[in-house]
């Protein structure tokens, strides 16, 4: 996606409305950044370049391979179970996703309950950025979700759509 700047270290989007800042470090030397979007401040720090090919290079394998990833499966239950209640638990998040999940707790909360509980989740494949995609049957409506775990289990980043 295109970005436009706005100063030396202000960018912002037009597909999205999300802006991005860099963040230098006293020498002027980029050290993080931080993404503004949905009212949120997500702060991103640098990495260097041999742990950015890693990161490139277990995504491309995993879109290869086609295959989830281990405990997806049970995580994603937990988390709709958990916003299914009212009461997901933010210890299996991360900090950006918990806090955007606290954001949008109400609206969540609702459209899972009038979902009704699962039936069934069958893995669809491996979307963008390395996520797995899983096909959910709710009682009353197909819901597709998107999860990914970080090397701790935790849940980085999860998302919901209406069903293929």
């Amino acid at each position: 996606m295109p970005l436009y700047a706005e100063g030396k270290t202000e960018f912002f989007a037009k597909v999205v409305n999300a802006q991005i800042s860099f963040i230098p470090d006293a020498s002027g030397r980029t050290e993080s950044l931080v993404l503004h979007q949905h009212g949120r401040d997500v702060p991103m720090k640098r990495i260097n370049a041999t742990e950015a090919q890693r990161i490139e290079d277990f995504v491309a394998e995993k879109l290869k391979r086609q295959l989830p990833s281990p405990g997806t499966e049970p995580a994603l239950r937990r988390l709709i179970e958990g916003l299914r209640t009212g009461k997901p638990n933010y210890q299996e998040m991360g900090p950006a996703l918990a806090e955007a999940t606290r954001q949008q707790l109400s609206h969540l909360h609702s459209d899972i309950r009038e979902a009704g509980s699962i039936q069934s989740i069958r893995f669809v494949g491996v979307g963008n950025g390395g996520v797995d995609v899983y096909v959910v049957e709710h009682e009353r409506r197909t819901l597709c979700w998107r999860i990914g775990l970080d090397s701790d289990g935790t849940i980085s980043t999860s998302w919901i759509s209406p069903g293929l």
